[in-house]
């Protein structure tokens, strides 16, 4: 399927920042909160932590859309879907991103399946297909649970590397998935709010 989609620029109004995700179980939002408490304690302000209700796996950021084109992502995301069978993650693991030396995203880890490598597959080639920017780097499933605050100090930084290294976290169970969502973010001064505009059931 070959649907033509013109992405807009950020600065038009009444466009939608969108993304396509999975979801994660409320347990396992809540366990995951649970589990980071000793490290959110120790550094504190220096991160912008991420709701427990918003923690996500982003398959796919489409960024502004206009409210004509949800329709056509929604069919793209209806017939890959459709190609794909529901599969459980294995959630466990902590990291950063790029570098526990210069940490920028604090995640938990997911080991994915070959399910859910397709999935992202068809989906980011769908995407370029449409037009949007195709992302250059490998596909690295994860859970960001929080985004390091910029212009932090050197001491600060190694305060995060020392606490991520004094912090395990081993299997926090699994999560089935079975579906595939389209959500619209919106940027509020107290953070971002996800609503759902779209969910896609996989192939039964």
């Amino acid at each position: 399927m070959r649907l033509a989609v013109n992405p807009q620029p950020p600065d038009l109004m009444g466009h939608l920042r969108t993304f396509i995700a999975l979801e994660i179980p409320r347990e396992l939002q809540q366990l995951i909160h649970k589990e980071i408490a000793h490290l959110r304690n120790t550094i504190g302000s220096l991160v912008r932590w991420v709701p427990p209700g918003n923690v996500h796996l982003t398959l796919k950021f489409l960024g502004n859309i206009s409210p004509a084109n949800v329709d056509i992502v929604t069919q793209m995301i209806r017939a890959e879907a459709d190609s794909c069978q529901p599969f459980v993650m294995q959630v466990s693991g902590i990291g950063c991103f790029p570098s526990p030396k210069r940490p920028r995203v604090i995640y938990i880890g997911l080991q994915a399946p070959v399910e859910l490598e397709a999935l992202q597959h068809g989906i980011e080639s769908a995407t370029t297909r449409l037009g949007y920017e195709s992302k250059e780097r490998d596909f690295s499933p994860h859970l960001t649970i929080g985004r390091v605050r910029q212009n932090i100090s050197a001491s600060d930084q190694q305060k995060i590397r020392r606490a991520l290294e004094e912090t395990q976290i081993d299997s926090l169970g699994t999560a089935r998935v079975d579906s595939v969502h389209l959500y619209n973010s919106d940027l509020k001064p107290t953070g971002s709010v996800y609503t759902r505009l779209f969910s896609a059931p996989l192939k039964k």
